[in-house]
């Protein structure tokens, strides 16, 4: 009997995790990546600003599970398999130690992405899997014991597992190869994006960002506290960023035309910073508005509430009359904005939708709809907000993928 063939289509972390795991626990197996571009871990090499977001410090799977706007359930049985710990160990195992920063999320000691690509070509190396870029799947079609893959130069090559490991499609379309095998689609839409407020003053302050503000989608459900950046097109920072995921869907529904409330003092309501207010005007009655910033906001964006307000900037805080006051409370705790489109958040941008989690099984990652066919990583309707989250899933589901085939085969 010759070795079993398995067959990745995928070259990034879930797709290299299940390819080198796999062939490091059966060495009976012949495995081969085939990526369709002429980049491997790509999304690896960008995460964190290049630095490689590799999992987030959380080590309780429940609180872990509700990081994922789609797939909590699902992730929430994967993690009993492989989960932040095993991340941890499977690297430094491999000379890689990671380290956590305040926010928890984990890179690499080295803050080099190429750190992590490197330990996973590496692996691959010496487990013996075979990389072909430039190597695009069109069709898989199950034969008896077998599938038969058409690859992008008319060839046609046979395997006897399949793990489907190819990232999110932003368009339902680019999944027909894989409705044809009879799986069904959740509808994608982009998740992880920042929010464009064309030609709006606040974005003269780019650059500007406050550590903790509360933003909330008027007629949504929608609110995220966390740190805020002013940039030249609108909005960014994790605060958008996770609202932009939780909100991925409903946002879609409305066109990416909202409005949006912020909350520049999250620790203050209208009704508390009014009476805040009684206290400020008494201790420091005497000193200029705009000199003194009570808050700790940065200068230019008090600046910019002080005249969105119609504040005079020379007047003293004893002086300040009712209207303005009023203003201005509502400009800290309330301050409305208009969005009207998304920009893609390069580094961390992943697909809501994929793969209906219904049609895998969770303990294998198997298919239910095909035998020996496997999926990993973000072609599952599973994502996570940003921080880590989504490359867990990604190792995860590679991980468990690999063990099932490692042990079927």
């Amino acid at each position: 009997m010759g070795k079993k063939k398995l067959i990745v289509i995928g070259g990034g972390a879930a797709g290299f995790f299940c390819a080198v795991n796999a062939a490091r626990m059966n060495s009976e197996l012949e495995v081969l990546i085939f990526e369709k571009s002429n980049k491997l871990l790509s999304k690896v090499s960008v995460s964190g600003g290049g630095r490689c977001n590799v999992t987030h410090a959380c080590f309780d799977i429940l609180e872990m599970s509700k990081k994922y706007p789609r797939g909590g359930n699902f992730v929430k049985k994967t993690f009993h398999q492989f989960f932040t710990t095993d991340t941890i160990s499977w690297f430094e195992e491999r000379g890689v130690k990671l380290k956590t920063e305040k926010d928890g999320r984990m890179f690499p000691v080295t803050d080099s992405s190429q750190t992590i690509i490197n330990c996973l070509l590496n692996e691959a190396q010496q487990y013996g899997v075979k990389i072909l870029m430039k190597t695009e799947v069109k069709t898989i079609v199950k034969e008896e014991h077998s599938f038969k893959l058409e690859i992008s130069n008319d060839e046609s090559l046979t395997a006897d597992y399949v793990c489907i490991a190819s990232g999110g499609f932003p368009k339902a379309s680019m999944f027909e190869w894989l409705t044809k095998l009879g799986h069904s689609v959740e509808e994608p839409v982009p998740s992880l994006f920042t929010f464009n407020m064309p030609q709006h003053p606040i974005t003269k302050l780019m650059g500007v960002s406050v550590p903790n503000a509360t933003v909330r989608v008027i007629g949504a459900k929608l609110i995220q506290l966390g740190p805020l950046l002013i940039t030249h097109w609108g909005l960014s920072g994790p605060a958008i960023l996770k609202l932009s995921a939780w909100g991925a869907r409903e946002l879609a529904d409305k066109n990416y035309d909202f409005t949006i409330l912020i909350n520049w003092l999250p620790e203050f309501n209208e009704q508390q910073l009014s009476e805040h207010f009684q206290k400020i005007r008494f201790e420091i009655a005497a000193q200029k508005i705009s000199n003194k910033n009570p808050f700790y906001l940065p200068q230019r964006l008090w600046e910019f509430i002080l005249e969105s307000s119609s504040v005079k900037t020379d007047i003293r805080w004893a002086d300040l009359p009712a209207k303005e006051q009023n203003k201005l409370i509502k400009n800290l705790c309330a301050a409305e904005f208009n969005v009207k489109g998304k920009t893609t958040f390069k580094e961390e941008f992943v697909t809501a939708g994929g793969i209906k989690l219904n049609e895998i099984d969770h303990n294998t990652m198997m298919s239910k709809v095909v035998p020996n066919i496997f999926f990993a990583g973000e072609i599952l309707d599973v994502d996570g907000v940003t921080g880590g989250f989504n490359f867990l899933h990604a190792w995860t589901s590679g991980f468990v993928a690999a063990k099932a085939i490692a042990q079927t085969s």
